[in-house]
């Protein structure tokens, strides 16, 4: 089955098929014109009179206007931003053939690591929802099918697509290190695959607003989720007055989410600086309260040789025996910094050197579900790997589901402090944070 898509025809896609891969993306920022955040708390009756509302957020007491001006006499307002990625994709490595006669989860170094196969004894994250604040999913992907929910799914760019993507799969691929199907012969294993995925597009190709990306992140707590992940970010803002008023609005999202049930989790950047002494800039939405900012951590050497002997399983668990790093080793793209991270998680990794050579070194990144793009521009389901704090992200976010759904009446408070407080010592708070996801032991320890 294919799905037509519905992205502008200028726009080329970014789909990376089984043995294609995609490095971490880079991030630019600028002030959005004509749009802007107005803040309805201080705002005199008719504030917005004559404004084109793009996003009536009345939970919040925000709007997000588009106006030549924003002349909202009495109301505190800033120009929204918008965001723009460069999905960078590298060359494949001359073996791109789908991996030997094994399931691609024996390829999962993340979630064999993570002994998620164990936990799904005790919960598949049954009974929650996470919604997924991103480019987009393709809901006909055979791992991804059964977990997300279309009628919740929305966009909110305004291009006049659905949730579906319209650029890259790079939501697709989050969606599938969260809720993968785990009932099948030959896909890959989520975290949690028996949560409800609810795919929130706020991407109009390599382009977003923050406005579009608050109004997601409101409706996640309308619809009472019990997690959203954020892969997504911007840095470096500068620390000024107007960019205190975003962060303002979005810990306005975060608040309201949290007091809806909605944990919100984000990806730390991948910029490769240390965020407690990067001067006078932020990053966002990361660094706002109530959000969990998440490192990431990878292998060098997982499987290169790919050598086997016809017991997969234990070729694949020996393989750790037999790395360069560890996969609890920072990755030497993602941003650092002892108070802006919250925990580590696997988001893979990538020898530089390596690359072009006979060794199977995409596979120290994460594999997950994606698409390639059909002769006749169809989405046609299929298999990627990708690294990044976007793919650490994730696994937090879908930790968090699991969590719940064993303990249905945690607050988002209390499943953040026990995934802070149970996180494995690995090294420096500096990468770190408060430690490394430990899903087993997440799981073990009462909240």
């Amino acid at each position: 089955m294919v799905n037509k898509t519905n992205r502008r025809s200028f726009l080329k896609g970014a789909g990376a098929a089984l043995g294609g891969l995609a490095l971490t993306p880079t991030v630019s920022a600028s002030s959005a014109e004509k749009r802007y955040l107005v803040d309805l708390k201080s705002a005199s009756d008719g504030v917005l009179d004559g404004l084109d509302v793009v996003h009536d957020l009345s939970q919040i007491d925000l709007a997000v206007v588009e106006a030549q001006k924003a002349d909202a006499e009495g109301a505190a307002f800033s120009k929204d931003v918008e965001l723009e990625f460069d999905f960078a994709q590298a060359e494949d490595n001359g073996n791109g053939d789908e991996p030997g006669p094994h399931k691609l989860s024996q390829l999962q170094w993340d979630k064999q690591s993570q002994g998620v196969s164990g936990v799904h004894g005790r919960t598949r994250g049954e009974g929650t929802r996470v919604a997924v604040i991103d480019s987009g999913a393709i809901p006909h992907h055979p791992d991804l099918e059964g977990s997300l929910n279309t009628d919740l799914s929305r966009n909110f760019t305004g291009d006049g697509g659905d949730f579906t993507p319209w650029y890259n799969d790079h939501g697709t691929h989050v969606a599938g290190i969260i809720a993968g199907d785990d009932t099948n012969d030959e896909g890959i294993v989520g975290t949690a695959p028996a949560t409800e995925l609810v795919a929130l597009r706020v991407f109009t190709g390599p382009f977003a607003f923050f406005g579009d990306i608050i109004a997601a992140m409101t409706y996640a707590g309308d619809i009472e989720a019990d997690a959203a992940n954020m892969s997504l970010g911007v840095y470096p803002l500068p620390d000024n007055k107007e960019n205190q008023l975003l962060k303002d609005s979005i810990e306005r999202a975060t608040d309201y989410a949290a007091s809806q049930g909605t944990l919100m989790v984000a990806a730390a950047g991948n910029d490769g600086v240390n965020l407690d002494t990067d001067g006078d800039v932020i990053s966002l939405p990361n660094e706002a309260d109530n959000v969990m900012s998440v490192s990431a951590t990878g292998p060098v050497g997982y499987r290169w040789d790919d050598k086997g002997n016809g017991k997969f399983i234990r070729n694949y668990r020996a393989a750790f025996n037999k790395l360069d790093e560890s996969p609890t080793d920072p990755a030497p793209y993602t941003n650092y910094g002892s108070d802006a991270i919250d925990i580590s998680a696997h988001g893979g990794n990538y020898d530089t050197e390596a690359k072009g050579t006979d060794a199977n070194w995409q596979y120290d990144m994460v594999l997950s579900t994606v698409f390639e793009w059909g002769d006749d521009d169809s989405m046609v389901p299929s298999y990627g790997w990708k690294a990044g704090t976007s793919m650490a992200a994730p696994q937090v976010t879908a930790t968090a589901a699991l969590l719940k759904s064993a303990n249905p009446d945690a607050t988002p408070a209390e499943i953040r402090d026990h995934l802070e407080s149970t996180a494995r010592d690995v090294g420096s708070a500096k990468y770190h944070g408060n430690g490394h996801l430990d899903i087993e032991a997440a799981l073990d320890e009462s909240i």
